[in-house]
């Protein structure tokens, strides 16, 4: 791997030559803009303002805007004379457990070779302390064109730098989070759990980036002459049975039928007793839950089965059909002397007017 910087690790008196190469690799798909109607590509030149001149690189220097509007040029030999201990070193401050540095401050990811034989024993001297320690050493450091923090790490058998970002570069997280109370039931949390604990463990030697393979298969496809219906079977469907788990729409519905009673009260119950039992409300809640439901259902199960018994509720029922039945009956009969009566009505003063 190629060395994007050379320094060394200041550690109190004792100096270790390294070298920084970057520990991660960008497999982004890059694309060309082009110019849709020849299909020629786009060039990007830089001009300068003054003449309308193009600049070739080796005549791009670095400038400071000034408040007054003025541009301060800084040349190569000005930035190699800044004043700074950590130019070219890696300036241990101190050391820590790793738990108390936060990762939202963790900007970019580099390995730290020893630079040299003469360099060994010291990388193993603090690579070996940082091990036993169970701490991460934290530093400053100049590199890219600025200072920066680092945190020191044994990734493996080898040194770590995560450069980090300064304490006043993160950003308030104020108004990010409701600012309405919100209570969560102990019940909930439960539920939570249990979904969390369904999907299992996450294997990482199975995750690759599809899209971009689905885009290399389709680059692939129209290069010969095809089209999005070229491309492999297997990646199209995987990109449309793909199922998002909406995990806040999912414990809604598990908590709607927890508090109906019926068979989500049973569920929940069951959950619970799957995790080993629950403290609290929760635990306490799904089990009366589950009792309630059980004693709605009791009534219900009886008038299946009353059936084999004397006098039992299922003779009620027998009975209570048929008198509903014979009362059917009667309307029927009511109904159908009515209509008798209307159309004997209606064929006398049919008479009569004829008869007038």
């Amino acid at each position: 791997m190629r060395s994007i910087w050379k320094g060394s690790i200041s550690f109190g008196l004792v100096s270790i030559p390294i070298k920084v190469v970057s520990a991660t690799e960008n497999h982004s798909v890059s694309f060309h803009q082009v110019h849709t109607a020849d299909g020629g590509r786009i060039r990007y030149r830089k001009v300068c303002e003054l003449d309308g001149e193009e600049v070739p690189r080796e005549e791009i220097g670095r400038g400071f805007g000034t408040e007054d509007g003025r541009t301060v040029l800084l040349t190569d030999d000005d930035m190699a004379a800044l004043p700074l201990p950590t130019a070219r070193t890696v300036e241990i401050l101190g050391f820590v457990p790793a738990e108390q540095i936060d990762p939202i401050q963790l900007d970019r990811s580099y390995y730290l070779a020893a630079d040299g034989t003469r360099a060994d024993k010291p990388y193993v001297l603090l690579r070996e302390a940082l091990n036993r320690s169970g701490k991460v050493a934290v530093a400053k450091l100049a590199m890219r064109g600025r200072e920066s923090l680092g945190m020191l790490r044994v990734y493996e058998d080898a040194l770590a730098l995560h450069t980090m970002l300064w304490p006043d570069e993160i950003r308030s997280v104020s108004g990010v989070a409701p600012e309405e109370q919100v209570t969560v039931r102990d019940a909930e949390l439960d539920l939570a759990d249990t979904l969390m604990e369904t999907l299992g463990e996450l294997d990482w030697s199975e995750l690759h980036d599809e899209y971009r393979e689905a885009l290399e298969q389709l680059v692939a496809a129209k290069a010969q002459g095809g089209g999005l219906e070229a491309v492999g079977g297997e990646a199209r469907k995987k990109a449309g049975s793909g199922k998002l788990v909406d995990l806040m729409s999912v414990l809604e519905r598990s908590v709607k039928e927890a508090q109906s009673g019926g068979e989500g009260q049973a569920t929940v119950h069951e959950l619970s007793e799957r995790r080993g039992g629950t403290s609290g409300a929760g635990a306490g809640g799904g089990k009366k839950a589950a009792k309630k439901a059980a004693g709605r259902k009791a009534p219900a199960r009886k008038a299946a089965s009353g059936g084999s018994g004397s006098g039992g509720s299922g003779g009620s029922a027998r009975k209570s059909g048929t008198g509903k039945t014979a009362a059917k009956k009667t309307a029927a009969k009511k109904t159908a002397a009515k209509k008798a009566a209307a159309k004997k009505t209606a064929s006398k003063s049919t008479r009569t007017r004829r008869t007038a």
